[in-house]
């Protein structure tokens, strides 16, 4: 988007000098390439576009918003980072119960297709794994073990695992009476 509405302030479309000198207060000289353009804001905002010379972002444009803000000189507004097209971009989150229920399924499909059983086959030599090292509490967690964000949830009495009841020493003393004269 290059077109020029009649409301942008010409001064924004040329103040590569001021977007440049706020991109050198984050990063680099060397990570900044020449002008790539810039796209029109609501409000008057020019977005100012450099080419990324960082390795790990081929595609990426160093992107400085800039406004006149009551007929004063331009000023920056923000300094960022953006994908351009074609830019590497992190996949969709998943919470991890889901990716956990994903995987319990793929693992009981395989062992179906192979003809067995999920937890048949070799419970007997996995019996004394499991008391070293805790894994049979691993096997019987599900989706249901866990909240719509992905945190595991905690039995009564438990604070990050921790039963808080085993912690309080003051079970054991006689509450003081409210009906007290």
């Amino acid at each position: 988007m290059t077109s020029t509405p009649e409301s942008v302030d010409d001064r924004l479309l040329t103040a590569h000098d001021l977007a440049r000198a706020a991109l050198l207060e984050i990063t680099p000289a060397a990570t900044v390439g020449e002008p790539a353009g810039y796209t029109l804001e609501e409000g008057g905002v020019v977005s100012l576009r450099f080419y990324n010379r960082l390795a790990g972002y081929p595609n990426w444009f160093w992107t400085v918003s800039v406004a006149v803000v009551e007929d004063a000189e331009p000023t920056v507004l923000e300094v960022e980072l953006l994908p351009g097209e074609g830019a590497l971009l992190a996949p969709d989150w998943v919470p991890w119960a889901e990716r956990l229920a994903d995987y319990q399924a793929a693992q009981a499909a395989l062992a179906e297709a192979e003809g067995g059983d999920v937890e048949g086959e070799d419970d007997d030599l996995d019996d004394d794994d499991d008391e070293l090292d805790g894994e049979d509490d691993l096997d019987d967690l599900d989706a249901a073990d866990f909240d719509d964000d992905g945190s595991p949830i905690l039995h009564s009495g438990d604070v990050d695992g921790v039963d808080i009841d085993e912690l309080d020493d003051s079970g054991d003393e006689s509450e003081p009476d409210d009906d007290e004269d």
